[in-house]
């Protein structure tokens, strides 16, 4: 079995790295190497590291941002895959292993489903699992956002090497950026059924939490680009724009908490451009009704209201 490389950036988490480590550690795939890279933490995230010892291998240095971070940790990597494990996630104990098994010669990157928690006050209140739908082809898994959960995919090092890595001038949607990117130049995906990956919600200080604003922008463009590259490269189907239009709706929805006047504008931006569609998963029939007559801004209006009544 090829060996594989669990890389670990970590920055102020010191509430969470040693679960992390552990779950790399317990990792059940035969060969594998442990790397932390801590990015400059100001709690006590690197004293945790390093009480791991020699089972890991760890560097730190000063603060310069998570893709800086995954970018040395795969300048560091000896393994033949990378599967890179954020510093408050977790793995199953045979995810690595199983995807492996789906990684035949011809496979650049291995994805599948995603468990996702919330916790709050050290507690776990929710937890599902978000699995790309088998019926959506991988553009389409893309712009449902499901494609790319950072702890989910399993890539082949040497590929990943050769699109550049991480974007380092984003600092948000990175995950969802690189995948696009591994599709523009060709890398081939395969999806697993389970693929053990867990993602933890345990703080507002996230960064889509902090830059609502920003988060909305930098997925907006990525769409934007991905509808762009599946049209000039002759990939682009009817059900590609539609998907779009309801991520873009949905964000719209989501944007109408912080700035309603600002999701206004983005919405009407987007009907214009023709990527906006309402989608009935998030936006029940009355919703979509007032909508049609009274606009976005009414119809959100009347949504908050609603659920203030409601408690």
């Amino acid at each position: 079995m090829p060996k594989v490389s669990i890389l670990i950036p970590c920055y102020n988490n010191a509430g969470w790295i040693e679960k992390s480590i552990e779950a790399a550690l317990s990792q059940s795939v035969s060969s594998k190497e442990v790397i932390v890279l801590d990015d400059g933490s100001t709690d006590d995230s690197l004293n945790k590291i390093q009480s791991f010892g020699d089972r890991i291998k760890w560097e730190t240095g000063p603060n310069r941002g998570g893709n800086v971070a995954r970018n040395r940790l795969l300048e560091m990597a000896s393994g033949e895959w990378v599967q890179y494990l954020d510093a408050d996630d977790s793995l199953e104990e045979d995810k690595v292993s199983r995807q492996l098994e789906a990684a035949t010669e011809d496979v650049d990157a291995v994805y599948g489903s995603v468990t996702v928690e919330s916790w709050r006050s050290g507690e776990l209140v929710d937890r599902f699992t978000s699995t790309p739908a088998r019926s959506q082809d991988v553009y389409s898994q893309w712009l449902d956002w499901k494609l790319a959960q950072t702890g989910s995919v399993l890539w082949r090092t040497e590929s990943l090497r050769s699109i550049g890595g991480w974007n380092e001038d984003y600092a948000c949607c990175q995950d969802n950026e690189i995948c696009l990117r591994a599709l523009q130049k060709g890398l081939v995906f395969r999806q697993t059924d389970d693929s053990g990956a867990i993602y933890r919600l345990w703080s507002s200080g996230t960064v889509s939490k902090k830059n609502p604003e920003r988060l909305l922008k930098t997925k907006t463009a990525l769409i934007e680009e991905m509808l762009d590259w599946l049209e000039s490269s002759g990939r682009l189907l009817d059900v590609h724009r539609i998907d779009a239009g309801k991520a873009c709706f949905q964000m719209a929805r989501l944007y109408a908490a912080a700035d309603i006047d600002g999701a206004s504008d983005y919405y009407k931006g987007m009907m214009a451009k023709g990527i906006m569609y309402p989608d009935a998963t998030v936006a029940p029939p009355v919703y979509r009704a007032l909508l049609s007559i009274f606009g976005f801004k009414f119809a959100e209006k009347v949504a908050k209201a609603l659920r203030r009544s409601q408690g």
